[in-house]
């Protein structure tokens, strides 16, 4: 996915006539604490709601201000990990996107990334979750599917989590099945470390009870 499909209509930009209490109104009201100062189409930096001084009159204009703007922006054309990057270095609640001429294009608000992150990650879709810890050299995601599909299921989404100075790598699988003891049997039949296991059933349902039952099996 690329930048541009992540704009968020709505959110207008500040421009150097608007007033800090414009401003500040405009940050309560989308609940963000940064907003892009953009003069015509061309983007002059992202403005933070800590910029603002409380002993400065409300209705000064942004334009007579002094600040010391940043300029942290993704082109359009990059793709949605680079948004994620600047989200997490720069604790920004909003990404500003420019053209490949730099002009202004638009912004991408953190809930933006909260809904994205919920889609790719398939939480609202039933299903079972499984932690597996590995190494390096036994990450062999192709493998996994295979024994998850052994039990007629699917893998709907995988992320991995790696460890500094450390060979182990945690994998954490959502799988489109509720009952997921027998592909737990399975990874372990192939000896694969489960760390932890989730089910997600609106309903509530007893896999924790079958899987706690199924490891004081295997440990007799």
């Amino acid at each position: 996915m690329f930048a541009v499909e992540m704009i968020a209509d709505g959110i207008p930009p500040v421009h150097t006539s608007d007033t800090i209490q414009q401003v500040l109104d405009r940050m309560v009201e989308f609940r963000v604490r940064h907003l892009p100062i953009v003069n015509e189409e061309q983007f002059l930096g992202l403005m933070a709601e800590g910029d603002i001084l409380p002993e400065i009159d409300p209705q000064t204009a942004i334009g007579a201000l002094a600040l010391s703007l940043v300029n942290p922006y993704v082109r359009e054309d990059q793709h949605i990990y680079d948004v994620i990057r600047l989200f997490y270095e720069q604790q920004l609640t909003i990404v500003p996107v420019l053209d490949i001429k730099k002009n202004y294009l638009g912004l991408i608000p953190i809930n933006a990334m909260n809904a994205y992150f919920a889609t790719i990650t398939s939480v609202s879709e039933p299903g079972g979750i499984i932690i597996l810890e590995i190494t390096n050299k036994n990450n062999s995601l192709a493998h996994m599917a295979q024994i998850v599909e052994s039990d007629n299921a699917q893998i709907l989404s995988s992320y991995v989590r790696t460890f500094p100075e450390s060979t182990r790598m945690e994998v954490t699988l959502k799988v489109n099945k509720q009952d997921i003891s027998n592909i737990l049997a399975t990874f372990m039949r192939y000896e694969y470390d489960v760390k932890a296991t989730f089910n997600h059933n609106d309903n509530g349902d007893n896999s924790m009870d079958r899987y706690d039952s199924l490891m004081n099996y295997l440990n007799l």
